[in-house]
């Protein structure tokens, strides 16, 4: 999979794009949870079930939204995109990497989405929001520091390996570290990097914007900006993307 070098943004700009976002979060934030609220019933994941919930409750449906379009960073310095920054659908990933079904998706569904990427008809951007905690955080910040040494979806893959979360013990400070030694990486540098208040910053930045806009379980979408709730199965995202697709030929 594609892997870029990351340049992470100032933090005068992080301020700016802050001031510039929140009043519009306010009103946003609460359609939206509307909206994935209405989309959730039987195919949204909470954190509860994540741990425990049957992937087979999941139902297919499409709720019709608001655009978000513009949540969209479309940032070439991106660290944890694929695509190009001009692609004609964006899709904005809201996960944990402690959800069972995050992991699930991106087995499932996630490569159907590659393709389309390295096509360049999509831009993915991922973002952790990390509702299960420490430990998810922890991960968040790993994945950040691998991506510091262009190696973000090799980590990122490890970390969902086979379609599996890990377990508590493998997102251990020691855990992270030894998948940073398998692929290569500078071990020393990557434990600086996962632990520096600016890799913090930058994962509560994404975390702050998906909560912001109603993220609160996880997996949650944002495909050609209209919200998809759930793991649902590849073919509610290809439908979707058919439909941004088209939309934004017209």
């Amino acid at each position: 999979m594609p892997s870029r070098r990351p340049v992470l943004s100032a933090a005068p700009t992080r301020r700016r794009e802050r001031r510039l976002l929140l009043p519009l979060l306010v009103i946003i934030g609460a359609v939206l949870l509307i909206v994935l609220a209405i989309a959730a019933q039987g195919g949204s994941q909470s954190a509860e079930e994540g741990l425990g919930g049957d992937a087979g409750e999941i139902v297919e449906g499409e709720t019709e939204g608001p655009d978000l379009t513009e949540f969209e960073r479309r940032d070439p310095a991106d660290p944890l995109a694929a695509g190009p920054v001009d692609a004609p659908v964006g899709l904005i990933v809201f996960s944990d990497y402690q959800c069972r079904f995050c992991a699930q998706w991106n087995l499932q569904t996630l490569p159907a989405m590659m393709e389309l990427a390295d096509a360049g008809e999509l831009r993915i951007e991922w973002r952790d929001i990390n509702v299960f905690g420490e430990a998810s955080e922890r991960a968040a910040r790993a994945s950040h520091a691998a991506a510091k040494q262009g190696q973000f979806w090799e980590y990122h893959e490890l970390l969902f390996a086979n379609g599996e979360r890990r377990s508590d013990a493998g997102l251990t400070d020691q855990g992270l570290t030894e998948l940073a030694a398998s692929l290569g990486l500078d071990t020393a540098q990557f434990t600086t990097d996962m632990n520096s208040a600016e890799t913090a910053a930058e994962v509560a930045r994404n975390a702050e914007l998906g909560i912001n806009l109603g993220a609160t379980s996880t997996p949650v979408f944002l495909l050609g900006g209209q919200p998809i709730s759930g793991a649902q199965p590849t073919e509610v995202f290809l439908e979707a993307y058919e439909t941004a697709r088209a939309a934004a030929k017209s």
